[in-house]
């Protein structure tokens, strides 16, 4: 067993994990915070990412140790009280999600887009969400949300 400890949300914690624990399970099983999806367990859907010093990163396929003395930020982390991240509230407005199980990670990988590119295109949008899958839509909400949340983000 091994010991870590990061910042998750703004918040200092610590636990005890096997060696072989991924990041997913501690957030989701130690730190209650299921707001992070478990979708395939390979690295290829995406919902599971989350940022870690400030670049997303597939929870999944990361081990909790290697995330030890951290900054964790999840999709809990992102709103301050009852006002949404400017992203996540894109994604309401402009019906950017279904049945919601992807939308945690697409919400936490265009946060890192914007954050490289403030003003992505369409195209750049769709290259960047390569790694994220969703099977409800066509991915048009989606782009158009990015679209949208970005143009928040700056301003």
């Amino acid at each position: 067993m091994a010991n870590v400890t990061m910042t998750i949300n703004g918040k200092q914690v610590s636990g005890e994990v096997e060696s072989r624990t991924l990041l997913v399970e501690f957030l989701r099983d130690q730190q209650r915070l299921t707001g992070t999806h478990v979708g395939c367990d390979t690295s290829q859907c995406g919902a599971c990412v989350v940022h870690v010093n400030g670049d997303s990163a597939k929870s999944c396929t990361m081990l909790a140790v290697q995330a030890d003395g951290a900054d964790v930020t999840t999709i809990e982390g992102l709103a301050k009280g009852d006002d949404l991240h400017p992203m996540q509230a894109a994604f309401r407005e402009n019906h950017g999600l279904q049945c919601g199980f992807c939308t945690p990670g697409m919400i936490m990988s265009a946060i890192d887009l914007v954050q490289h590119n403030a003003d992505p295109s369409e195209t750049e949008i769709r290259e960047w969400l390569e790694g994220n899958i969703c099977r409800c839509t066509g991915y048009h909400n989606i782009v158009k949300s990015i679209k949208a949340g970005a143009e928040a983000m700056r301003g």
